[in-house]
């Protein structure tokens, strides 16, 4: 009779222990699930904000002796070594239309074929949008580029934001981030993350060494840049999702 209680009690419990469970993800990780969101929107406000602050200190002149020196400062550089000129052109590409243009393609016709059309198709949309807005922003702050005699290209158009800087931050780290997105070890996700963000670093960095746009120019296309690729990542998480 003990026995066979017993018994029962076993399979009883087997029984309970059977029953389907759900399993709820560890307080850690539903702490990170919700906090990262927030810091990102944080972290895309302080760069807005940076933005609106270097556009309200431009448009009332208070940086031009600053970014003057800057200026003059890289054209020295550049007449004793001619080497970084051609160095700094070089660097300078990596953020023009056209190869921003082929990387965004190829991104994209990679995406599409391997059955991310969805996430292809927004990829394209923040290009394109952060191309338009470029434009938008250039017109409405009207700022003219350096004299072309500090300059060591000639380039047309007008100066704020950088639209090399911009843009190369917007792609190269919304690029960086999905594809850090799909490692597994930290260190490889911070090699990728790093290596987006050095690229967007150079290529703003080469502008003013090239003397064709002011120091302001780009810090402000860094961080309208930064916060762009925050925003359509948030937007590629919660549609993907």
């Amino acid at each position: 009779m003990t026995g066979g209680a017993g018994g029962g009690g076993t399979r009883g419990r087997g029984g309970a222990d059977a029953t389907p469970h759900v399993e709820r993800p560890p307080p850690r990780a539903r702490v990170r699930a919700v906090s990262r969101p927030l810091l990102g929107g944080l972290a895309a406000l302080v760069l807005l904000g940076g933005f609106a602050a270097l556009a309200g200190l431009v448009l009332a002149g208070d940086t031009h002796a600053l970014d003057l020196a800057a200026i003059e400062a890289a054209q020295s550089i550049r007449v004793a070594h001619p080497s970084f000129a051609r160095a700094m052109t070089d660097v300078s590409a990596l953020g023009s239309t056209t190869v921003l243009t082929l990387v965004v393609v190829l991104v994209v016709g990679h995406l599409a074929l391997s059955g991310h059309r969805l996430l292809g198709l927004l990829v394209a949309v923040s290009a394109l949008g952060g191309s338009t807005l470029v434009t938008v922003l250039k017109s409405a702050i009207g700022r003219v580029r350096p004299d072309s005699r500090l300059a060591g290209a000639a380039v047309d158009g007008l100066s704020f934001p950088s639209g090399h800087a911009m843009m190369s931050a917007a792609i190269y780290l919304t690029l960086g981030a999905l594809l850090a997105s799909t490692r597994a070890r930290r260190r490889e996700r911070a090699w990728v993350l790093g290596g987006a963000a050095a690229i967007a670093a150079l290529v703003g960095t080469s502008r003013v060494a090239l003397g064709v746009h002011w120091p302001t120019d780009v810090l402000a296309g860094w961080a309208f840049g930064a916060a762009w690729a925050i925003a359509w990542l948030w937007i590629a998480r919660s549609v993907m999702r």
